[in-house]
């Protein structure tokens, strides 16, 4: 139902309301029912009495779009962008046709991953949950705001002529300084500042608060953490701030090119054994995959990951790692289960 005949419905109520509480006091009771029978209409259900029916089609080319060669959705007929409003007045069919079309659009771009870019969609195993952390960005540069320095020229005790002398004085010092500052660096005009994000404003903040509000509040039994370079010196120092806590939760960790140091960080001792125990550091190294490499530090073990570029390193070495996680999650199920001596056999038979 369009809005214009919604108001032709509204309006003698509303007209009537108003000559109503004109009246007296039995007038009121009437403008009483009046707003109690307006509360109960649902503007949702009228608006779907002449909504045409939510049938979408499947395809693009059912909607009539498709992508040019610049990677526009544009219409097939008009060239015309997409248009949201396809149906005036109709606002709920046109944000489910937006929807349906979305779904669509989703899928297109997942096939484009696969052909284009040549790469590989597959469900992560054994029912995998993933939280990307985004620890590089910890603030946002804005323009700093000019202070105005209130001259002592406002003063309404001086005189016209001196207060105007001062200005101009003012004005000519402002010049010569946004000249000096444009020489002394031209390529940037404007000054900027960071502003940091509250309780995210580095690496190891935020790795500490997705621990605090996401990964600790979870359901999951076995976390396993993938650390690439800076992200392994900001897991050492998770396990600083809340060892106990990462103890009980994570499996295991794999670091790839890890640049922490657990002396520098000062990492203690039942930091060092539990990182022996349950870590495994992919370094970049031209030795085969998971070829032992020698390590300077008593933490975890250091493994050749398959090449010798830094950035490739986490890639090179995933088919390793899920191996690593799943054996060390095969192995923390088997110490789980508790051992079944000859007393609490007997035990068992003679309860049966």
């Amino acid at each position: 139902m369009s809005i214009s005949l919604i108001s032709l419905i509204f309006l003698p109520i509303w007209i009537n309301m108003a000559q109503i509480q004109q009246g007296g006091p039995d007038e009121k009771e009437k403008t009483t029912a009046l707003k109690d029978l307006l509360s109960r209409i649902d503007l949702d259900e009228l608006m779907k009495k002449d909504e045409p029916p939510l049938d979408f089609p499947d395809t693009l080319e059912g909607f009539e779009y498709a992508f040019n060669e610049r990677g526009q959705l544009r219409h097939i007929k008009t060239g015309e962008p997409f248009v949201f409003n396809y149906r005036e007045d109709l606002h709920r069919w046109n944000q489910k046709r937006y929807e349906a079309l979305g779904e669509i659009i989703t899928k297109y771009v997942y096939d484009l991953l696969e052909k284009d870019c040549n790469l590989k969609k597959i469900s992560i195993p054994e029912g995998y949950g993933v939280i990307v952390l985004n620890p590089n960005e910890n603030y946002i540069e804005v323009e700093k705001p000019k202070i105005h320095v209130q001259s002592s020229s406002d003063s309404s005790d001086e005189p016209a002529e001196k207060r105007e002398r001062k200005d101009k004085v003012s004005k000519e010092t402002k010049k010569r300084r946004d000249f000096y500052e444009k020489y002394r660096n031209p390529q940037k005009e404007k000054e900027m500042m960071h502003l940091y994000i509250r309780e995210n404003g580095s690496p190891e903040e935020h790795a500490i608060y997705v621990w605090d509000h996401f990964i600790a509040q979870s359901a999951a039994e076995n976390v396993f953490f993938v650390a690439h370079s800076y992200g392994g010196l900001a897991f050492v120092e998770l396990m600083i701030q809340r060892e106990a806590d990462v103890k009980s939760k994570v499996t295991a960790v794999a670091l790839t090119d890890s640049v922490h140091n657990v002396w520098h960080q000062e990492a203690g001792k039942t930091i060092r054994e539990w990182m022996r125990e349950n870590c495994c550091n992919w370094v970049s190294s031209s030795e085969p995959l998971d070829t032992s490499v020698e390590s300077m530090l008593p933490d975890c073990p250091r493994v050749s990951a398959g090449t010798d570029r830094h950035e490739l390193t986490s890639w090179k070495s995933f088919p390793s790692i899920f191996k690593f996680f799943n054996e060390a999650a095969e192995a923390k199920s088997s110490s789980q289960k508790p051992a079944l001596t000859r007393r609490s056999h007997r035990i068992k038979h003679e309860e049966l």
